[in-house]
């Protein structure tokens, strides 16, 4: 990833709305949710929620299709991977004991996901 992808999708989830938007979607995967549903759950006005989902569209973000009248938005998983991957790349570069709460934090999330 370059610095201004980084900062393209850093920026995208420094507003509170968009960042909310993000996390439900990934509590929502793989299905993902339609635009209406989303805004509902936020309590946002739809045309503003259209808005906010397209700024992290563009930074890569979310993924979206249409499924009959609705689109249905995702959290695009992999572009999220790529993100933590460029915090922590320099990291671990001969200090991984610093990284290592890091991993540790990350590997607890897979023993969740293997609970449910």
């Amino acid at each position: 990833m370059e610095s201004l992808n980084a900062i393209e999708s850093f920026a995208a989830l420094s507003q509170e709305t968009r960042l909310k938007a993000f996390r439900l979607l990934v509590q929502h995967e793989p299905e993902g949710l339609p635009a209406g549903e989303i805004a509902k759950q936020l309590n946002v006005p739809h045309n503003t929620m259209s808005a906010h989902l397209s700024v992290l569209s563009q930074a890569g973000l979310v993924v979206s299709r249409r499924q009959s009248r609705s689109i249905i938005y995702r959290a695009n998983m992999s572009h999220m991977q790529v993100m933590i991957e460029f915090l922590v790349h320099d990291c671990c570069f001969g200090h991984p004991d610093v990284c290592e709460p890091i991993a540790s934090s990350l590997s607890s999330c897979s023993s969740l996901i293997n609970e449910s």
